[in-house]
């Protein structure tokens, strides 16, 4: 994850690309969740008492819907922006790469952590699952617009692209939110 952060969004800024930028920026996000999962597994682990565990599962939901709402309002922000002021992205071959790793990757990932919270029934490693198939999908719509401005020219695409996105993130942030308002820490898998 954190290759593919510094890559996406390297990348992004060289090419003035919202999308690969969002992409990458999701990527860090999700790398900043799995540390506070690690955080509230640890606690745990280490035999912390119910309550313990439990308030730290709250405050992993908290974290994990802000940096949510954050990136959605990142990427609404930034591609209405770029689109209205007229930001060309140019053509990015990493980007294109990176992505496309990705799409590969990340469904593994979240099918790995979606068996290990059959066990330990947690909402914040369901949100964390959430956001490796966000980081899944997105990397799906990274891959097409950079790969269809890569290879037609059409910058315009990326952003749509971008806006595309949000129909992923914005009810992904809102779950997460719904839960970290709920206080409900352990949840059963849907």
């Amino acid at each position: 994850m954190a290759i593919e952060a510094v890559l996406a969004i390297g990348a992004g800024i060289a090419a003035r690309s919202v999308l690969l930028t969002a992409f990458g920026a999701d990527s860090l996000i999700e790398l900043l969740s799995g540390a506070t999962l690690l955080w509230r597994l640890r606690v745990e682990a280490a035999g912390g008492s119910d309550s313990r565990v439990e308030s730290v599962e709250k405050r992993a939901i908290w974290i994990s819907a802000v940096l949510l709402i954050l990136l959605c309002t990142y990427v609404a922000i930034t591609s209405i922006a770029g689109f209205v002021l007229r930001i060309q992205p140019e053509r990015s071959w990493l980007g294109v790469a990176v992505s496309a790793a990705a799409v590969v990757v990340m469904p593994w990932l979240a099918a790995r952590k979606r068996a290990a919270n059959h066990t330990i029934q947690s909402a914040a490693l369901r949100a964390d699952i959430a956001e490796s198939a966000t980081c899944a999908f997105l990397a799906g719509v990274t891959l097409i617009g950079a790969a269809i401005n890569a290879i037609t020219g059409l910058w315009w695409v990326e952003y749509l692209a971008a806006v595309v996105l949000l129909r992923w993130l914005i009810p992904e942030a809102r779950e997460a939110l719904e839960a970290a308002r709920s206080g409900k820490g352990r949840c059963d898998e849907d």
